[in-house]
């Protein structure tokens, strides 16, 4: 009983079930099997159209929503009043056949996306004082340690503090193959740890987590945004209208209420309506395979008439984390090794980022183990003093140098010149109260930044580098990549300037960043792309898609795939539009009845979802080069100066 009252009650459940049993009874009345003394297409009726005729009422009494369902239930209610059983059960029969498969292929379309809800960590190992405690995943926090074991899904995000594993960050980043992880690694909620068990700690959680932020993207997704579906509801209200007055005309002129009936059910708009929407939810749910969040259903359509592509340079074309570019001595009793693993025992308990990234370059590039520092002192904006095997050393920018009296000469400032032109962070290094060296760090260009920026200018499409760094810097960049047009020196709104003045002149303009500067210039574009890993929340929820992985070889199948969905979009609507005009001639003309008209109308319904279904196996072209690329070392996008003797080169 239980069971029965669930299934009545769930309209999943139910409706395939009530397909089914129509189907039967529609076979039932057409070969008349049984002899039975109710025509058996009822139950068609019954379970299928009445469905259909509820919702039609309720839209016209609440919403005065005059839509497809007006027309389908008029046509269903006309086929009853003239006998027309079997008639008024096909057409129900078929529109619930084409609903349910628009249904499948909505669900198909969105399961890529959705089913990072249904992965959501339920709960997590906890580590305090030395005893392991199962939580709920959302009592954790931020600081708390935390173990997980070989096969378990990563709670929060965090950083590894002790040992060493493989993830899988398939359901973040689409990548087939484990990532290999160790100590101060980051790691992702929703991950799973694939081998061994590592300590982390939380840095993130509930809605801050990179894995809530993409469920909080899972609820924004609207296909019903798009223009251009509110243009095809606007054709269907209209051809109701249209429907009815010919319907009444052809009854007036012929005196034949079957061929009004027939034209009502040819007449129905559903293949029209259901034309755009299928085909922007396929492309959302195909995109979604490849790691790409589209937060507005526009945002496909927009694309296509894009004509330039501004980008961000720090976090979009460039990793946005520092990196060891060169290692040079001034004294030559200490050479640029021993130079890197001095500056690297100083940096050791160091929490800044370039001091992080001096200590990931030296553990690269050797495999001695760094000797702790007996002493270390930050100093904020300045940078570190530290006691290493004896011998005092200082690490840190100029002004630092200054203020313990280190004399900078001419020569040194030469030598760093060059680096710094290049847009290059310099790291002066002290030994003794002597001025040993200097360490140049740079943001390193993403190994595909080139390859996008050449497929997407292939596709017509200008690229453009807008970015708050120096001149020197910004061309660097632009030239390594390929682009030609570079604005250097942006504040953020010297960028949101700039793209006003692009589309003042009637361009198109997808603008592509990662941070808070970016937001006002990613909101103000005509689609916002934003970088979903490294980015800023608000840089996220200012742009209109966002790429999880940060891939940014994503963009140009982006503009490929929203070309592939318009072109779809339109086949639809003109196979819809010619297969309800030529339909309605012939009913008109009386060589098409109640019966047949449903067949060829709603045929063209199921021929339209299955086309809009067929995005959802298109191939991103790009995506073997982009794998290839990913496993090749980043170049530095800032710091190409040929090293001079005695320097390391990352």
């Amino acid at each position: 009983m239980n069971k029965l009252f669930e299934l009545v009650t769930d309209e999943e459940k139910r409706t395939p079930v009530f397909i089914v049993l129509s189907g039967i009874s529609l076979v039932i009345s057409f070969f008349n099997i049984g002899n039975l003394p109710v025509d058996a297409g009822w139950l068609a009726v019954l379970l299928c159209g009445l469905p259909i005729i509820k919702g039609a009422v309720e839209g016209l009494i609440t919403e005065f929503d005059i839509k497809a369902d007006v027309l389908v239930a008029m046509a269903i209610v006309a086929a009853v009043l003239i006998g027309e059983i079997f008639a008024a059960g096909e057409v129900a029969f078929i529109m619930a056949v084409g609903a349910f498969l628009e249904e499948l292929t909505v669900a198909k379309a969105r399961a890529g996306i959705e089913k990072l809800v249904h992965l959501t960590p339920r709960t997590a190992r906890v580590v305090r004082d030395g005893i392991e405690t199962v939580i709920l995943a959302d009592q954790v926090q931020v600081g708390d340690n935390l173990r997980v074991l070989a096969g378990e899904t990563v709670a929060v995000d965090g950083v590894i503090t002790a040992g060493h594993t493989s993830i899988n960050q398939s359901v973040m980043t689409g990548e087939s193959l484990p990532v290999d992880k160790g100590i101060s690694d980051d790691v992702f909620s929703g991950t799973v740890n694939q081998f061994g068990t590592f300590d982390m700690r939380a840095t993130k959680i509930d809605k801050d987590s990179a894995f809530q932020r993409m469920v909080q993207l899972v609820e924004s997704v609207d296909p019903g945004e798009a223009k251009i579906v509110r243009m095809a509801d606007r054709w269907a209200t209209w051809i109701v209208v249209i429907a009815l007055t010919s319907a009444a005309g052809t009854w007036f002129l012929t005196g034949e209420i079957i061929r009004a009936v027939t034209i009502l059910v040819v007449f129905c708009p559903c293949s029209l309506v259901l034309a755009t929407p299928t085909a922007i939810m396929a492309g959302i749910g195909n995109a979604t395979k490849y790691g790409i969040l589209v937060r507005q259903g526009d945002a496909l359509e927009k694309l296509t008439k894009i004509t330039k592509i501004v980008f961000d340079k720090t976090g979009t074309l460039t990793y946005g984390k520092p990196v060891v570019a060169a290692v040079q001595s001034f004294n030559e009793a200490i050479s640029s090794e021993k130079l890197l693993e001095m500056t690297a025992a100083a940096e050791l308990r160091s929490e800044h980022p370039l001091g992080k990234a001096v200590v990931s370059h030296y553990k690269k590039v050797s495999d001695t183990v760094l000797p702790e520092p007996e002493e270390f002192e930050l100093l904020a904006g300045r940078g570190v003093r530290a006691l290493v095997g004896g011998q005092e050393i200082l690490a840190g920018n100029q002004d630092y140098m200054a203020e313990n009296s280190i004399k900078i000469t001419q020569a040194m400032q030469t030598m760093t010149a060059t680096f710094q032109n290049e847009g290059c962070t310099i790291i002066y290094i002290v030994v003794n109260h002597q001025a040993a060296g200097f360490v140049a760090l740079s943001d390193s260009l993403r190994a595909d930044a080139a390859a996008a920026v050449k497929n997407l200018q292939d596709l017509d499409t200008e690229c453009i580098l807008l970015t708050g760094d120096n001149p020197q810097a910004a061309r660097r960049v632009a030239k390594s990549v390929g682009i030609s047009q570079v604005v250097a020196e942006c504040l953020p709104e010297d960028k949101l300037s700039a793209i006003e003045k692009y589309q003042s002149n009637n361009d198109m303009v997808c603008m592509i960043g990662d941070g808070i500067n970016d937001a006002p210039a990613l909101k103000k574009g005509y689609v916002g792309i934003a970088m979903g890993k490294i980015g800023s929340d608000i840089a996220i929820d200012a742009a209109d898609i966002t790429l999880v992985n940060d891939d940014i070889q994503c963009i140009p199948y982006l503009i490929k795939l929203s070309r592939k969905t318009m072109r779809t979009i339109k086949l639809n609507l003109t196979f819809s539009m010619a297969l309800n005009f030529a339909a309605i001639a012939f009913a008109m003309a009386g060589l098409l009845g109640p019966v047949l008209g449903a067949m060829v109308h709603n045929t063209g319904s199921v021929l339209v979802i299955i086309n809009s279904a067929l995005l959802l196996n298109y191939k991103n072209e790009y995506q073997s080069n982009s794998s290839k690329i990913s496993t090749v070392k980043a170049s530095h996008a800032s710091c190409k100066a040929a090293p001079e003797a005695g320097s390391v080169m990352d």
